[in-house]
């Protein structure tokens, strides 16, 4: 028997009698280091201050008020994206075969096995030894991303599809999820499309339609996502994805519907039901939002992950909806109910400001409107979507540099999702339209001055050096459709003067969609378009030996040479 004499172990189980089972069997293998946790709560908690190489959990944690409806699946979906958890932590889901059923082809993120109840000493030993085995596998690839060195990291994973066939398709979803931490999204969908080649693999079609949006390609993320959920309608990660592309293409109601019906299915997924507010929000169904978010700030009170924006957007619905003293009651229940810290207080005296200006004292919401500015600085982990409130607040009480500061920030940050025509919406909210007028010219000319840097960069000779100028201008200004045509044309001559790099070319065929998409009779796209498929010749080596590259939209027939002949 293999000594797990050093392993230490979490049992996450609500009933009693099944964790006094469990550890006894543990005992039985030699394994002594063994704590219990009641719920998805007290395991967040422990896990927060101990690491654990297993964590046994029961899939069914029950409907306790602790566990607030929460299953073992979105348990290890919150220690996942909050980075509980390593990738290399041993999480084992402990089901009812019918369950398992159901859970297993729906769920993005599978837990490194499932034991079916009822199971013996042996079964249990078994499965424990055969996770720390595959651990060991992927353990020195796990440690070369945690020293930052993912580009080593990738080629150990390329190494190993080869070399361990039985891991293979393992290895290549890890290679596929590296080159989207790198910003190669395009490389990482071919990694995905050749995946699914040989299974219809429902992670698989995620990551390829993840893909294919971030690469602004969102009608075909749509098609995918949408074949996705007819095919497997607990797939619940496609849902909200799906929601995502339709708001992208802004079709907001059919995004309603769509988390509308991921909530039925699975009520209990916080941040589905806060997107749900938020998109009930934008399409002005009041009601819808006032529900979405009612239910985000009674499911996460006895969550570890609370957010105090929770409240505020609950207050700005019910202050939308003119009800001053339900939102009054809401900024009560956040000052008695969430922990003292600088972004708790942001989020209260903001809004406390607006349902003072609901009920008229102007002067009141502006004092604590300072109050939240003043603490926002202090303040960690402030959403963008706060910020952005705060800063339509600050605009309509003429307190235009704290907003301008705020807009600054945000559009500087490329993870903030917040772009230069979501400032100009900002404005436009606020009745400001000189501010809309100053902002475009802004805009304008900081496009002009990094188009210009570019450009003396090119002279130069330093190419990449001005490919990487203007992906960042677009990455600050995405709807900006005069910076796609210089953009594709400096990643056009970069790949015919310096040489083949195939996250270039992916990026670069992308854009020559979008543009396509966008206006199909652009004076520029023939041009682009011919430079284009000389690259692809020129290079047809090595794309071929990389997968082939993914392809434009085929041209009008009245139009130039196509990239689909490439």
């Amino acid at each position: 028997m293999p000594d797990y004499s050093n392993l230490s172990v979490l049992i996450v189980d609500p009933n009693q009698g099944m964790r006094a089972s469990l550890h006894n069997m543990l005992t039985q293998v030699n394994i002594t280091k063994v704590d219990h946790a009641v719920s998805s709560a007290t395991a967040i908690r422990q896990l927060g201050t101990k690491s654990y190489d297993v964590i046994l959990c029961e899939y069914d944690l029950g409907g306790s008020a602790e566990n607030a409806g929460q299953d073992g699946q979105q348990l290890l979906e919150d220690l996942r994206h909050h980075r509980v958890i390593s990738q290399w932590a041993i999480f084992i889901m402990l089901t009812a075969e019918g369950v398992y059923s159901k859970v297993v082809s729906a769920a993005e993120l599978l837990p490194t096995d499932y034991i079916l109840k009822p199971f013996t000493v042996d079964v249990l030993s078994q499965r424990i030894g055969r996770a720390l085995e595959r651990r060991a596998n992927f353990l020195p690839v796990y440690q070369k991303i945690g020293q930052g060195k993912a580009r080593e990291a990738l080629d150990a994973c390329l190494a190993a599809e080869t070399s361990q066939p039985r891991y293979a398709t393992d290895y290549a979803r890890l290679r596929a999820e590296l080159l989207v931490s790198l910003d190669r999204h395009a490389e990482a969908e071919q990694v995905y499309a050749a995946i699914l080649q040989s299974k219809p693999l429902g992670w698989a079609q995620l990551g390829q339609a993840r893909c294919l949006s971030h690469l602004g390609r969102h009608g075909e993320a749509q098609a995918l996502l949408e074949a996705l959920v007819a095919a497997n309608p607990k797939f619940m990660a496609a849902y909200d994805l799906l929601a995502q592309c339709l708001r992208v293409r802004g079709n907001d109601e059919a995004a309603k519907q769509v988390l509308q019906d991921a909530v039925a299915i699975s009520p209990h997924m916080v941040r589905r039901l806060r997107h749900l507010g938020d998109v009930a929000l934008a399409v002005g169904d009041v009601a819808g939002a006032e529900q979405a978010y009612k239910q985000v700030v009674a499911k996460a009170r006895h969550s570890e992950f609370r957010d105090p924006s929770d409240h505020v957007n609950l207050v700005r619905t019910l202050v939308k909806k003119g009800d001053a003293t339900a939102a009054s009651a809401v900024v009560r229940d956040l000052e008695r109910s969430l922990r003292s810290s600088a972004g708790t207080e942001v989020c209260r005296a903001y809004a406390a400001s607006m349902v003072l200006e609901l009920k008229g004292d102007a002067a009141g919401a502006a004092a604590e409107l300072a109050k939240a500015m003043n603490k926002l600085a202090e303040a960690t982990g402030m959403s963008s979507n706060v910020k952005l409130g705060l800063a339509h607040s600050c605009l309509v009480n003429r307190m235009d540099e704290q907003a301008n500061a705020l807009f600054a920030e945000l559009t500087a940050d490329p993870n903030s999702g917040v772009s230069a025509s979501q400032v100009l919406a900002i404005c436009e909210q606020a009745d400001r339209p000189e501010l809309v007028k100053q902002h475009h010219a802004n805009l304008d000319s900081a496009v002009d001055a990094m188009v210009r840097q570019a450009a003396e960069k090119s002279r130069q000779g330093d190419l990449r050096g001005a490919v990487e100028v203007l992906h960042l201008a677009l990455q600050r200004n995405p709807e900006h459709t005069g910076l796609w045509t210089v953009a594709a044309t400096a990643m056009l001559r970069q790949l015919a003067d310096v040489g083949w790099d195939a996250a270039l070319f992916g990026q670069c065929t992308a854009l020559l969609r979008r543009i396509r998409e966008h206006n199909a009779e652009h004076p520029l796209l023939p041009g682009l378009l011919t430079q284009y498929v000389a690259i692809r010749k020129q290079h047809g080596a090595q794309l071929a030996a990389a997968h082939p590259a993914p392809q434009p939209p085929a041209p009008a027939p009245s139009t130039s040479p196509s990239p689909s002949a490439a």
